[in-house]
């Protein structure tokens, strides 16, 4: 009986370190079961896209199925709601892009209930450069014919794909700083109807993803100005940046990055950070997103992201208030 004790008594003690670090038991034994993946958007679009790649890679690597849950609507942010006030603790990440991290707060103001602070920031994972299109009946093909032609035709419209979108504030902020006096034309419905009637003739230009406009670039039915990205890009050789015609300011795209809910443990985050970088560093998954025009992107750490959001929102936000942009 006094040996059974004993061993009762060590069995207890042995334990106490695992009843007191529940949050490390779990953290190791993670992920055990399917992850959901929030998008914030519609199936077919630039984020969908980057899901989908990002999705059969990390299932692999985490040794659990990633899956993807669309939650389209109020420009992202249902999704962003519901990412945010989802449990902690693993079994939820949210795919955030510039629109619902950084640009949402500027033209919603105070309807805005969720921010980038309530989250947990993890990486970057990839950046959708935007290109400057016009008409083929448009007489310009560079920047610099651009903007002496906007300059001779006072009121010159503009497409964009909602009055608070990204495309709209790269066009303000281009216009800012070639000093032009131009007209805004919002569509609903993303870039797919404005980008109809750039075709149509029916307005002359805008800032689109490249992945939106690439085929009909290559295809002749649009003309191709300029990218708003810090380099060429590989797939469109031939076109300048905007930096390069002049510009340096007009630098932009539709990042996106992965963000899991506020007080997601540590471990989690770290597990979460290492796997991306992993997968993103293949050839493989570098080139299928570069045939969609997509770049891959990584952040050094989840401080780095929060510094990188912070910096983008106060930038986006200042185009914002300066154009009286607005959610739509």
């Amino acid at each position: 009986m006094h040996h059974f004790r004993r061993r009762l008594v060590l069995a207890a003690a042995l334990a106490l370190p695992l009843l007191a670090l529940p949050g490390l038991a779990r953290a190791q034994a993670y992920p055990n079961k399917p992850i959901k993946m929030i998008v914030p958007f519609a199936p077919g679009g630039a984020s969908d896209f980057v899901a989908r790649i990002l999705t059969m890679r990390l299932s692999t690597e985490l040794g659990q199925t990633v899956f993807i849950e669309n939650k389209a609507g109020a420009a992202g942010n249902i999704g962003l709601d519901l990412a945010a006030i989802a449990a902690p603790d693993g079994y939820t990440v949210f795919l955030g892009n510039v629109g619902t991290l950084a640009i949402n707060p500027a033209i919603f103001g105070s309807k805005q209930k969720t921010t980038a602070t309530d989250f947990a920031p993890v990486s970057l994972v990839a950046n959708a450069p935007d290109i400057l299109i016009a008409n083929m009946a448009v007489p310009v093909k560079t920047v610099g014919e651009l903007v002496e032609y906007a300059r001779k035709t006072p009121g010159m419209s503009f497409a964009s794909p909602g009055s608070g979108s990204l495309n709209r504030l790269e066009m303000e902020l281009f216009r800012s700083e070639a000093k032009l006096d131009m007209v805004h034309i919002p569509y609903k419905g993303g870039a797919g109807p404005a980008i109809i009637d750039i075709v149509g003739g029916h307005v002359p230009i805008m800032f689109v993803p490249v992945p939106a406009a690439m085929q009909l670039i290559k295809g002749g039915k649009l003309r191709a100005i300029a990218v708003a990205s810090a380099t060429r890009l590989s797939t469109l050789p031939d076109v300048p940046t905007l930096a390069e015609s002049g510009y340096p300011q007009v630098v932009g795209g539709s990042w996106q990055a992965i963000m899991f809910p506020k007080n997601t443990p540590a471990p989690v985050i770290a597990r979460w950070h290492a796997a991306l970088v992993k997968v993103l560093a293949r050839d493989d998954v570098k080139a299928e997103l570069m045939q969609g025009g997509v770049e891959t992107a990584t952040s050094a750490s989840p401080k780095e992201l929060a510094d990188f959001i912070h910096d983008e929102a106060r930038r986006w936000g200042a185009v914002a208030r300066a154009s009286n942009a607005t959610a739509d």
